[in-house]
């Protein structure tokens, strides 16, 4: 069974950071592409960040370009997302995603999901 777990999410002030961790169990982890994605409250799910199986791509949202860093570690089973100068409109429920092999910015190319973690950021 495959399961993506969420964990790093919070209440953070703006200008703070955070770093987002997701853990894989049930999958050969070094064989997928983990993307991050968030929703907003009233608001489609969109795309914020992914990064290729072996790490060597990763796409950013221009929204967060910058601001955020994507990384992995397939030896761990572990996807980071770490976010710096975070802003209110950066407040969502962030979730990880994961798909064979190479990046995608739609979240119905993905096959498997995390439950998500939410992230307040507060003026």
């Amino acid at each position: 069974q495959v399961q993506l777990v969420e964990s790093g999410g919070g209440l953070v002030q703006a200008g703070g950071s955070l770093r987002l961790s997701c853990a894989a169990s049930g999958l050969t982890f070094s064989r997928y592409a983990m993307g991050w994605f968030r929703q907003a409250p009233g608001k489609e799910r969109e795309f914020v960040s992914a990064i290729s199986y072996a790490g060597r791509s990763v796409s950013i949202e221009d929204s967060v370009k910058g601001r955020a860093t994507i990384s992995r570690d397939n030896a761990k089973k572990v996807g980071y997302l770490h976010m710096n100068n975070l802003e209110p409109d950066d407040t969502a429920v962030y979730y990880c995603a994961a798909r064979l092999w190479e990046i995608a910015r739609a979240p119905g190319l993905y096959d498997y999901w995390g439950q998500g973690t939410q992230v307040t950021v507060s003026a």
